[in-house]
């Protein structure tokens, strides 16, 4: 193999909550024939778990089993292919897809630029930011398989929903074509601005988060209901409900995961208790607890 292998290697600085025990094994792949070379080799029953950017993502401070891979700096190919299409390798973060195409005078994918993670993760969630939401501008995507083999999917192949994505099961994304409309540079390049001066202004962007912890109900936003039960501020050890963004549970410093999985789990609670609504967690939690 090309790549890295890592063995217990922690998993926190990998993390933007900065929390996580360490991975029993971690692969960083060399390149894209590399992560298959790889894949090839693993026992059949082997735990994979993908890891891109490390948002959207609690790692309990027990850590993972089996091996995770990190895409984070690999996978990052993005070119044009054609008119209005825009292939985009799974390790590449979201924010560069959104100017790359408003540079190149393509409009649709500047919600992108609201989200904190990579494509592989966009793809796996149906990531969504200020309306727009991944799959929508989704042509059709590369997997690779527990074999190491490449597949090309269809959207209609899978089942997607409001932050779920369901089709394809023991298949990883590795890639996806995306089409977009024609459109206007400058009218491209001020719309991400502007949503990311709102993002700066609206959410806590300088403290260690995940992004949104809590899918929004039906007609309605958690950061409301979390709010209106009175629980901005409120704090577990070093992990808090933002003042700024009540959907965002903030590390202040010293953190555990233990402390911001107790947060969440009393946020539901309360959640539920005042306002009759259980919020689903938007987060995914993964590993064991210590």
């Amino acid at each position: 193999m090309k790549g890295s292998l890592l063995l217990n290697e922690p998993l926190a600085k990998y993390t933007s909550w900065r929390v996580g025990g360490p991975a029993e094994r971690m692969y960083i792949p060399a390149d894209r024939q590399d992560l298959c070379d790889f894949i090839k080799t693993l026992p059949a029953a082997e735990p994979v778990f993908w890891m891109g950017l490390g948002s959207n993502l609690l790692v309990r401070d027990g850590g993972i089993s089996g091996t995770v891979i990190n895409t984070k700096g690999r996978l990052k190919e993005m070119r044009l292919i054609g008119d209005g299409l825009v292939y985009v390798e799974a390790g590449v973060p979201c924010a560069h897809v959104a100017r790359f195409c408003g540079e190149h005078g393509l409009s649709g994918a500047e919600f992108l630029a609201g989200i904190p993670g990579t494509m592989g993760g966009a793809l796996k969630m149906n990531a969504g930011a200020f309306g727009g939401e991944t799959w929508g501008i989704v042509k059709n995507v590369e997997t690779i398989d527990v074999d190491g083999q490449v597949k090309q999917r269809q959207p209609e192949q899978f089942t997607v929903g409001y932050r779920s994505v369901k089709g394809a099961e023991g298949e990883w994304f590795l890639a996806a074509t995306l089409s977009l409309e024609a459109g206007d540079v400058v009218a491209s390049q001020q719309k991400i601005k502007k949503l990311l001066e709102h993002r700066a202004k609206t959410q806590p962007t300088n403290q260690p988060s995940c992004g949104s912890v809590f899918r929004n109900p039906p007609d309605d936003f958690a950061a409301r209901l979390i709010e209106q039960s009175g629980l901005k501020g409120y704090a577990i050890g070093g992990a808090c409900v933002s003042e700024k963004h009540a959907n965002f549970i903030v590390n202040t410093g010293k953190a555990t995961a233990a402390d911001i999985e107790l947060l969440i789990t009393y946020v539901q609670q309360q959640v539920e208790q005042q306002q009759g609504i259980k919020l689903q967690t938007e987060v995914c939690m993964v590993g064991e607890a210590e």
